[in-house]
């Protein structure tokens, strides 16, 4: 991204919200013939996921999708540069509220990919009365990163943790007591994964969730962003705390693979109540078992 693109940016942010909105469903309308390998990578995911979906409602949800993920993109002009009362009108926070946010201990916050989750941490931070903190992958245009960062770091935020900093950077904020974001739903790799079913089909799976949480004794609520309809912006729900997560025995981790299995259940669920806003362009299942062949 160039410091134009972003200048032409910051004008859309100007427009009303649904006006922005509605050029995010027009982009993604179009976007959904050209971006072939992009458009090749959902309808996999989703018949990966979904096998007994016809191919008709696998191409709806991801025409769909498409829309969702070129909205998402455009609102965060919103998120980012918009007034906090502006955004108090289109960002709506229930749930567990005081309890995650403003109660004493460490607390790590579980999003999930959907294409809410930056309208997820902005709602966050600023309802929070105290600092948070949040994961964070670099980008590669400097221009486009500083623009994620600024954005990200707007309100209440102590630190945005970078990936490359693994585990650590978000283990010393849990001990600090500072609330963190995570996001583990995707896939990075063997390294700090194992491979646990999500719609039936082993995917790597980040086990940094249970490790952390054992390791700082935090309590886990998971976040859930969804893209509301008629361009009323995002409902962002933080769920109750997950009772005896992890599983621990005699202070230690018991059962690992239990607790990615009880994670990855909750966001089908969440998947199954709006699978058009999951994120579906990334290779969720690139990493294979030893042996096994892509899926791509």
């Amino acid at each position: 991204m160039s410091r134009i693109g972003l200048g032409l940016l910051w004008l859309l942010h100007l427009l009303p919200y649904g006006v922005i909105g509605r050029i995010g469903t027009a982009m993604g309308v179009v976007l959904w013939p050209l971006a072939r390998k992009r458009r090749a990578i959902t309808l996999r995911n989703l018949e990966l996921c979904f096998p007994d979906w016809t191919q008709a409602r696998r191409e709806q949800v991801g025409r769909a999708h498409f829309i969702c993920v070129s909205r998402a993109f455009l609102e965060r002009v919103v998120l980012w540069w918009a007034s906090p009362a502006r955004l108090e009108r289109v960002l709506h926070l229930r749930g567990a509220v005081d309890e995650a946010l403003h109660g004493a201990g460490a607390v790590l916050l579980l999003g999930i990919h959907f294409e809410g989750m930056d309208a997820a941490w902005t709602a966050l931070t600023l309802a929070a009365q105290r600092p948070l903190s949040g994961m964070y992958t670099p980008q590669k245009s400097k221009v486009l990163d500083r623009w994620v960062l600024d954005g990200r770091s707007r309100f209440h935020t102590e630190r945005i943790v970078s990936r490359h900093e693994g585990a650590g950077g978000m283990l010393r904020a849990l001990r600090r007591g500072t609330p963190f974001y995570t996001l583990p739903d995707m896939d990075f790799g063997e390294r700090h994964s194992r491979f646990i079913p999500f719609f039936g089909v082993p995917a790597a799976t980040l086990d940094a969730v249970p490790r952390l949480a054992a390791s700082s004794k935090a309590r886990v609520y998971p976040v859930v962003a969804r893209m509301l309809p008629g361009y009323a912006g995002y409902e962002i729900t933080i769920h109750p705390a997950w009772d005896h997560f992890p599983t621990l025995q005699d202070g230690r981790l018991a059962d690992i693979d239990a607790d990615l299995l009880r994670m990855n259940h909750f966001i089908e669920q969440r998947v199954l109540e709006m699978p058009e806003q999951y994120h579906w362009v990334h290779k969720r299942f690139k990493t294979r078992p030893p042996g096994e062949p892509s899926l791509y």
